[in-house]
């Protein structure tokens, strides 16, 4: 895949996509150059089709357990199908983990029980979120086109081109 350098080596520069891209998609929106910008877009485009095309490919499946008192416990719990799982993994071995943040008014243990369920939030939050909204807008016809670039102008000190790019509501 041929991409732009960036002006750095191949380690730093795989970092800094994988980390603004996880920025896109956990804030919404990301400052940088257009140069980044324009790479950031590409990866954030494909990773938002992948989830729109796999967000509802999920099975409602009925689970048998022991409880404490060895009593069977039957309860229904949602599984990912097959391709759902494999897009799921393919989104996590590039975006980063964020941790969710907590509020000043949360104890550590309100703050471990809310984000027990949740151990990639970003990922979830792309499938719960941002892949039904836009999966509305693949419905109308349109097909891709999740980001938009607004130009701020030349950075002070090198000139750079700065922009903003954000997700699409």
């Amino acid at each position: 895949m041929a991409n732009r350098k960036l002006g750095k080596p191949s380690d730093q520069r795989v970092a800094l996509l994988r980390n603004q891209t996880t920025a896109l998609l956990w804030n919404g929106k990301v400052v940088t150059t257009e140069a980044r910008a324009k790479e950031i877009r590409s990866i954030a485009e494909k990773i938002i089709t992948l989830a729109v095309k796999e967000y509802d490919n999920s099975e409602t499946v009925e689970k048998e357990s022991r409880n404490e008192k060895s009593q069977i416990v039957k309860r229904e719990v949602i599984n990912d199908k097959p391709s759902k799982l494999a897009a799921r993994r393919a989104i996590m071995a590039y975006v980063y983990d964020v941790p969710e943040a907590k509020s000043k008014k949360e104890s550590k243990s309100e703050y471990a029980e809310r984000t027990k369920e949740r151990t990639h939030p970003v990922v979830e939050k792309l499938f719960r979120d941002i892949a039904p909204k836009y999966a509305k807008r693949a419905e109308a016809g349109s097909k891709g086109g999740y980001t938009r670039m607004y130009k701020l102008g030349p950075r002070r000190g090198d000139a750079a081109e700065m922009v903003v790019l954000e997700l699409v509501d």
